[in-house]
């Protein structure tokens, strides 16, 4: 776990790859959830966030 914040806060592009997948896995899922309304309003915008931030992190160094 410390490695993984330690390559957070050294912009390394793993951890952050991997923050940026979950995060776009995440909008998918609240996308094809029928329960709550408010996840279904905010998924574009949690699959936007995460496609950024994996297009940004892919240009982070090992």
């Amino acid at each position: 776990m410390t490695r993984f914040l330690t390559g957070l806060a050294t912009l390394r592009r793993g951890p952050w790859e991997m923050l940026a997948t979950i995060l776009i896995g995440l909008g998918v899922f609240m996308l094809m959830q029928p329960f709550f309304l408010w996840a279904f309003t905010w998924s574009f915008l949690v699959t936007l966030a995460g496609t950024v931030m994996f297009i940004v992190a892919s240009h982070f160094p090992e």
